[in-house]
């Protein structure tokens, strides 16, 4: 089995080696991770500038492959030059806190995930509740049995995945939970600063847990200390809704002229710079 790893913390993050390691049980691993931390960069891709890409050695044998670009990048570059094969599954992770909840909109660990499955490629994003002492060989052990146990279940299509590991679930036999991504806002807030020069500046926390009697979600789950496991789709077509505009008629016909002036945008004009009191150029 190849395996593309990948992540959003960077090449040298812990949980990358960590899930490197355990993966190695199941088959050849290829890491391709991001030069640099992109947390929270969503499924952004480099396309206006090189992408450049150098290996990383450990112990004078090549590890793997540190690509200046997103974590989609480093998917996309994985599957098209540097596995020598097309990968049979992708794995992003484990990454230094959860990516649960909305939260899943804006990582770029689970943008890797997606990045896989687009290929047509089972895919699994894994995370890990942040701790300043993250125990990441403990969670890679877990992953890695859970992603061995879907792959011995699911069925022939590929799939994509999003597993979450709360800090409660490294000590015993923690409780593995199939369930929903929550998609409920349940209060994001911003504390409002000033810094040493007078500016006011706003710094986010982190929002509440939802109430444990809703429905059962990620969220609800590892509020309850059990690793969440949730099947995710990037189709975002609401299909009921689709159905319902069949029927609307919608067409591009331009409205009447109605006598307005036409409205123009503003007109941008540059000046020379000045270099000692005179306009510089010839």
């Amino acid at each position: 089995m190849i395996i593309l790893l990948t992540n959003d913390d960077g090449i040298y993050a812990p949980g990358l080696a960590s899930m490197q390691r355990q993966l190695s049980r199941l088959g050849d691993v290829f890491v391709v991770a991001p030069a640099t931390e992109q947390s929270g960069v969503g499924h952004s891709i480099t396309y206006l500038t090189p992408l450049i890409v150098k290996e990383v050695y450990l112990d004078d044998r090549q590890w793997g492959w540190a690509v200046e670009g997103s974590p989609a990048d480093c998917v996309k570059i994985g599957i098209s030059e540097l596995c020598p094969a097309r990968p049979d599954l992708v794995v992003s992770g484990i990454n230094g806190g959860l990516n649960a909840g909305i939260n899943v909109l804006y990582s770029g660990t689970v943008a890797a995930a997606i990045e896989g499955a687009f290929y047509g490629i089972t895919s699994v994003a894994v995370s890990l509740e942040y701790d300043e002492h993250a125990q990441f060989d403990k969670a890679a052990r877990i992953a890695g049995s859970i992603i061995e146990q879907v792959l011995e279940n699911k069925g022939p299509e590929p799939q994509l995945y999003n597993m979450n590991i709360p800090t409660a679930a490294l000590e015993g036999a923690p409780e593995v939970r199939t369930v929903p991504m929550d998609v409920d806002l349940h209060g994001e807030n911003y504390e409002r600063r000033t810094d040493p020069f007078g500016r006011v500046y706003y710094w986010p926390t982190a929002y509440p847990s939802p109430p444990l009697d809703g429905a059962e979600t990620d969220l609800t789950a590892l509020k309850q200390g059990c690793v969440a496991v949730t099947p995710l789709d990037y189709n975002m077509t609401k299909s009921a809704v689709l159905e319902q505009m069949q029927s609307w008629r919608l067409t591009a016909d331009a409205p009447a002229d109605d006598g307005m002036a036409a409205v123009t945008g503003p007109v941008f004009r540059t000046r020379p710079k000045r270099l000692g009191g005179r306009a510089a150029g010839p």
